[in-house]
């Protein structure tokens, strides 16, 4: 059985898992003694189910190599497409409510951006398990298809440590090579092994930790799934009104470390930029950013607070104000978007406002490259970091010779060339989409944050950035889609389109 699954297209491949992840918010609605819910799920899990297999078996039929082009030309589908048949039990479960916005919601979902159209209260518990599960299942493509299908083409970040252009298949990649995989599909399936049970292992891990905080199964589950993909899905009105409380933070907190570096995943050995743990770069600039957002924020609530009360100033609340910057600082570097319930305490402790253009610049940042974090990817920033580094030692020593071995060579120029392009037609899309989204009468200033949240895979900025949260609802269905087809541009990144009009891209 397992065999005859593996010779399946990709595509159908992920529709039949969809359609037995159906039962998982159908078992939960039992539960909650949802009957209806749990009919219209059940039912819709038959359906695709059986729709899946004629598909594979006209498949079958005939049978095509699984090339680099036809596995990018299937990200792309899943992620427009797969959100489709995702919504057909989502929007039927929901009276009152259109096909358009819960294909929307499941790609929101599915890209991990975790933006949402409905309220908590109006969604059943099962919906919003099953959101999360869309979200981790979208985590989980994405981590295994970056490794197995973006790195031989050298994009997703990959183009960095590969010379030459990108787009174009590479036999470079160190991990490949000693495993002795090479075809596409053997790729997808070895690392399909080698993840998998990390990945659920840490949610498993997760989710039993938060129940043991304090935190009912299904919410805990939720924010385990929402956790590891970063897709920051909670059933709450807030994060931090979950029973679990500061264990509970500090819990996810842990659990969002992972997001920072493929190297702390399995199989992430290419990804070595040096040889020891302590010196990864991406993990020294994220603990940089973190410390430093921390600092600053908490300097900016204690100065505004020297003009409150005294007795507000009391050391519990120095600490919760300390805590709820250095979460959220990470939350939303790895683009999750979960606030510290302390978050919230701080800003009425100084009377001050959310620092809405530090939390989007470190949504911009994102977190590693080939994990489920979305924005820039810190591999990028520290490769342009290093060639400024470089730029201004030479004004001080023109002569001078940079040392670092060939990984740091190639960082500072090859890298950093390639990761300046990246970073350019990323600003470039932001304002892209934002013009966009401008067209249809909305203003500038919610304009620009739905298209930095919906590019970065950031979907909570809206509700953080601002003074007033900005409600996606409010949108027209032009806007909708246009910022649905931002997501799905900023989860694969532009240079996965690019490499689509690649001429050696479509050569045999």
């Amino acid at each position: 059985m397992a065999r005859l699954f593996t010779q399946l297209p990709l595509f159908v491949q992920l529709m039949l898992l969809a359609s037995l992840a159906m039962l998982v918010p159908a078992i939960s609605a039992v539960i909650e003694q949802q009957a209806r819910v749990a009919r219209v799920f059940l039912q819709s899990s038959l359906l695709f189910t059986m729709v899946s297999l004629v598909i594979g078996l006209a498949a079958a039929a005939n049978p095509r190599q699984n090339r680099e082009r036809s596995l990018l030309l299937t990200l792309f589908a899943a992620f427009l497409v797969l959100p489709l048949m995702l919504a057909v039990p989502f929007a039927e479960s929901i009276r009152n409510t259109g096909l358009l916005n819960a294909w929307w919601e499941m790609v929101s979902s599915f890209s991990t951006t975790g933006a949402t159209l409905y309220a908590p209260e109006r969604l059943p518990l099962s919906l919003h398990l099953w959101r999360a599960l869309v979200g981790w299942m979208g985590g989980f493509f994405i981590l295994v298809m970056a490794i197995a299908v973006l790195a031989p083409l050298r994009i997703g970040g990959f183009e960095i440590f590969f010379a030459g252009s990108f787009g174009q298949q590479s036999g470079v990649a160190p991990s490949f090579l000693r495993d002795g995989v090479s075809e596409p599909g053997e790729r997808i399936a070895h690392y399909l092994r080698v993840l998998g049970p990390a990945y659920a292992g840490l949610t498993v891990a997760l989710w039993g930790g938060l129940m043991l905080a304090g935190d009912p199964a299904e919410v805990a589950l939720i924010h385990a799934f929402s956790t590891l993909s970063t897709s920051g899905i909670t059933s709450l009105s807030h994060p931090g009104d979950a029973p679990s409380g500061l264990f509970g933070e500090v819990l996810i907190f842990l659990f969002l470390i992972p997001t920072l570096s493929r190297r702390l995943w399995p199989g992430g050995g290419e990804l070595r930029a040096t040889e020891k743990l302590r010196d990864d770069p991406e993990l020294l600039l994220a603990g940089a950013l973190v410390a430093m957002v921390t600092l600053f924020l908490f300097a900016r609530h204690w100065i505004a607070a020297l003009d409150i009360d005294s007795a507000k100033q009391a050391l519990p609340a120095i600490l919760r104000s300390l805590w709820g910057s250095l979460f959220t600082a990470l939350s939303f570097l790895t683009t999750t978007g979960f606030e510290s319930t302390s978050w919230n305490d701080a800003r009425s402790w100084s009377g001050l406002g959310t620092p809405g253009v530090i939390l989007a610049g470190l949504a911009i940042t994102g977190g590693g490259i080939a994990t489920t974090a979305g924005g820039v990817k810190l591999l990028r920033v520290y490769a342009l970091f290093r060639l400024g580094q470089r730029e201004m030692e030479k004004l001080v020593h023109p002569q001078s010779v940079a040392g670092g071995g060939p990984v740091a060579r190639r960082l500072r120029r090859e890298g950093a060339y390639i990761a300046w392009i990246f970073f350019m037609l990323f600003a470039l899309s932001i304002a892209g989409v934002m013009l966009a989204v401008t067209a249809y009468d909305n203003e500038f200033e919610p304009a620009l944050i739905l298209s930095i949240a919906a590019l970065s895979n950031t979907g909570q900025l809206a509700a953080v950035a601002v003074d007033q949260p900005i409600d996606w609802t409010v949108l027209g269905t032009e806007p909708k889609v246009m910022l649905a087809l931002a997501m799905v541009l900023g989860r694969l990144e532009t240079l996965a389109i690019i490499a689509l009009f690649n001429p050696d891209f479509w050569r045999s």
